[in-house]
């Protein structure tokens, strides 16, 4: 027997992708990211705790599955360039969608202030990258006007396509459990993920395909968290980079998602989110930005205020890879060590005992 090997978020869900036979599609095979059973934070919590982890598509973030919509539907209506402002991981999906497409990419991006895996990856794509002065949503009023007045496909979150890519991932939760979670904990930064995971969700409620929809809990920076105070941030700030937004596109979606799912929009500290990331690499072997710990740190928030339902079934969403970001990562590492290469030495060094 032939195992299934996945094709792509277009191929696998066109029935429910606004594409047909006219859309050239343009994929890079990703989605199908693993769920991976934590049975640590689940016999901490009490839960039944799964990680959705999206640092496993094709760049390392979720934002290839909206990308890959987004850019076949540019293709699909002629456009010869696309454009987004970004924090780095929108830049790099793009930079690889536009490459695979032949189509020109420009990003803008605030300077200094992406991290260095992220804007490798968009140079090496062979985007044009532009600094601005400012932070991201300066650049991204920036590309709004650009796209607005010239000739260009706009590919950040405000693309209805991209939205529409990205609840594939509540499709994908709800095939491998077998039913939609208790409870889906998302981080937020521009909010099209907890928007758009919400819409899938209730597609899939809707059609009866699962009987229940989930509570939507999604967790910003609290440097960082325009929803939670109810205004937007002028000098947004948080090691987490890639939530570091002050004034999200999709901010009426993020809320509507946590209100109409009876669950709430919370922030973490960046020492519960950098807490969270040192667990997830030392505890579960995943390797995480911090920005995709704070699902974590908000799963860990709710266990410790008593508002997780005994037995609930939790999905947190961790976002994108940690070579993303990697300063962070190794931060308290224990410091290499040199020795001869000798296999005593090396056991005397490790604790070894002899057979």
């Amino acid at each position: 027997m032939t195992a299934h090997q996945w094709r792509g978020v277009i191929t696998e869900y066109s029935d429910r992708l606004p594409v047909d036979a006219a859309t050239p599609v343009v994929t890079l095979r990703e989605g199908g990211t693993p769920l991976i059973f934590s049975e640590r934070l689940s016999a901490e919590t009490g839960c039944e705790v799964h990680l959705k982890f999206e640092g496993a598509n094709p760049t390392g973030s979720f934002k290839d599955r909206g990308m890959t919509v987004a850019v076949s539907k540019a293709c699909e209506e002629g456009a010869a360039a696309v454009v987004c402002a970004s924090t780095g991981n929108t830049s790099a999906s793009a930079a690889a969608y536009a490459a695979k497409a032949g189509l020109t990419c420009a990003v803008i991006v605030p300077k200094g202030r992406i991290a260095p895996g992220k804007m490798a990856q968009t140079l090496a794509h062979g985007a044009a990258v532009i600094e601005v002065d400012g932070n991201f949503d300066m650049a991204f009023g920036a590309v709004r006007d650009l796209a607005s007045r010239f000739d260009v496909a706009l590919v950040n979150s405000v693309n209805p396509y991209r939205l529409q890519g990205q609840k594939s991932l509540a499709f994908e939760v709800c095939d491998m459990l077998g039913r939609a979670p208790d409870l889906h904990l998302v981080p937020v930064g521009n909010a099209g993920n907890i928007t758009s995971h919400w819409m899938g969700y209730r597609e899939y409620a809707d059609d009866e395909v699962v009987a229940a929809t989930p509570r939507m809990f999604g967790f910003q920076a609290a440097g960082a968290a325009p929803l939670v105070h109810g205004a937007p941030i002028a000098d947004p700030e948080t090691v987490a980079t890639a939530i570091r937004i002050g004034n999200p596109a999709s901010w009426d979606g993020a809320l509507h998602a946590a209100a109409d799912s009876g669950g709430g929009i919370a922030a973490v500290t960046d020492e519960e989110i950098l807490a969270a990331q040192r667990r997830l690499m030392r505890e579960e072997g995943l390797f995480v930005e911090p920005a995709s710990a704070a699902s974590v740190a908000g799963l860990l928030t709710l266990h410790g205020r008593g508002s997780l339902p005994a037995d609930a079934t939790v999905v947190c969403v961790l976002t994108g890879h940690g070579l993303k970001d990697p300063q962070w990562g190794n931060r308290d590492a224990e410091p290499t060590a040199t020795l001869r290469a000798d296999a005593a030495a090396i056991a005397q060094h490790l604790g070894l005992a002899a057979r």
